[in-house]
């Protein structure tokens, strides 16, 4: 059977963006009144204001203006995203993690499931506090020399990298590329409402945490039924304790910055005004001053930044791409229509309906935009006033979103970091599938009660 090929995410973005210039040509141009609230400052759709106006169509000209335009209208974003990855980048150069890690298995070299159950915290709160996914795929080589040390199989190596990772990014606590971006985009306080999302946090985790090491017990009693056991017989990968690098102060000071970093995060979310720009202060001193305490020199810092911040262009420019697309239909005037169109369609459905319909439909799209703030900047804007329309509060919008882009990202085959992952453990993703199906059905099952509970309590604050 010849396999699918996808088009690369730029390609099938300006097939998009053609698309609905065409669009604007043959969609009946109309528009919505709109109202802020003086207190918020939220701008609001106002229900039945919808009108039809006079038709204003795209030229082809006008589409490349338009993506100039995108990219303009979501600069503050993309340079956020930019300042995150560059400073990820220098705390990853310090190797503070890496020996952190190591350190602790170390540790508890002889109590193995303590240590899983450490490990996939450490990668969940990495995830929820930092967006950690492609970056964590220079550790799934240790992990797996580590389980293979400590009995088990390459398999566990993987699983309770991806699985943790997995865990914390989809709850999104405070992770900066898809909370972070979504809540811009939704006009509501950065990182409101993460009390929500810390129940979410601890009700994928915990049961995640259960799910691999049930699997780790089950290849104690019968190490044959490892899913990896062929593969592992040709592995030669055990590590040398004795070998492993000292926790030294310079890393210790890293961690002291990382840890009051985090802190402060949390306490501005909590009892500050918070914001795009405070954040990326945030994330530029961090970085700068865990460079400095692990007395990198100045140039390594800066070219760390760069390089931090180049590798993470793929979905920042997504970011760009992604708005412009609603910047065409602006100007076309056909996104009003398209709102009232989709909001008629779904309006017998309810809130907890529409709520739902919400996160199907970003499961869906996640399959061919693996970006998390791409996807965030392409369907915020729409989701947004259908949410108002059906009074779902915003709150509700993005964590729809959210559970839609996070959940899949265990189980998606054309994810890349996840494939890579896979292909790291020489796991085939059949394999995989069969085994985490399951788990991603409860994922699924309780993204669904939560969503159903944020309509049922009015999760704001709006």
């Amino acid at each position: 059977m010849k396999r699918i090929k996808f088009p690369h995410s730029y390609v099938l973005f300006f097939y998009i963006i053609i698309f609905v210039t065409i669009l604007t040509y043959f969609v009946p141009a109309g528009s919505f009144e709109r109202s802020t609230d003086e207190n918020t400052g939220i701008t609001y759709v106002l229900e039945h204001s919808y009108k039809v106006t006079e038709q204003k169509p795209v030229s082809p000209f006008g589409m490349f203006e338009g993506i100039l335009e995108g990219m303009l209208d979501a600069a503050d974003i993309i340079f956020f995203v930019f300042i995150v990855g560059g400073a990820y980048s220098i705390i990853n150069k310090t190797g503070t993690l890496t020996v952190f890690i190591a350190h602790v298995a170390n540790l508890n070299q002889k109590k193995g499931k303590r240590l899983i159950v450490f490990i996939m915290i450490i990668f969940s709160l990495c995830g929820t506090f930092l967006g950690t996914a492609e970056e964590a795929l220079p550790f799934y080589p240790l992990f797996i020399t580590i389980a293979l040390t400590l009995g088990y199989d390459s398999f566990t190596g993987v699983a309770m990298v991806l699985l943790g990772t997995g865990a914390g990014f989809a709850a999104g606590i405070l992770n900066p590329f898809t909370t972070g971006v979504a809540q811009i985009l939704a006009d509501l306080p950065l990182f409101s409402g993460y009390h929500f999302r810390f129940l979410t946090y601890l009700l994928l985790l915990i049961p995640s945490i259960c799910y691999v090491l049930r699997y780790v017990k089950k290849i104690e009693t019968n190490p044959t039924a490892s899913i990896t056991y062929a593969e592992d017989q040709l592995r030669n990968q055990k590590l040398d304790f004795n070998r492993i690098p000292s926790l030294e102060n310079t890393h210790k000071r890293v961690l002291t910055i990382i840890f009051l970093s985090v802190l402060f995060l949390i306490y501005i979310v909590t009892f500050g005004e918070f914001n795009t720009t405070k954040m990326a202060a945030l994330f530029i001193v961090m970085g700068i001053l865990s460079g400095i305490v692990a007395k990198l020199d100045s140039s390594v810092i800066a070219t760390e930044f760069i390089k931090g911040s180049s590798n993470i262009m793929y979905g920042a420019l997504i970011i760009g791409l992604a708005r412009s697309i609603t910047v065409i239909m602006k100007n076309g005037y056909i996104l009003d229509s398209l709102i009232f169109h989709l909001a008629s369609s779904i309006e017998g459905f309810g809130k907890i309906g529409v709520g739902i319909g919400m996160f199907v439909v970003q499961s869906f799209i996640n399959l061919f935009i693996p970006s998390g703030s791409g996807q965030a900047a392409a369907v915020i804007p729409i989701m947004k006033p259908i949410g108002d329309l059906t009074s779902l509060s915003r709150q509700t919008v993005v964590l729809a979103y959210q559970f839609g882009d996070g959940f899949s990202n265990i189980i998606s085959p054309t994810s890349g970091y996840f494939m890579a992952a896979l292909a790291i453990g020489r796991i085939s993703w059949k394999k995989w599938a069969k085994w985490v199906l399951p788990l991603f059905l409860y994922w699924t099952i309780i993204g669904v009660l939560l969503i159903i509970l944020s309509i049922t309590v009015q999760l704001g604050p709006y």
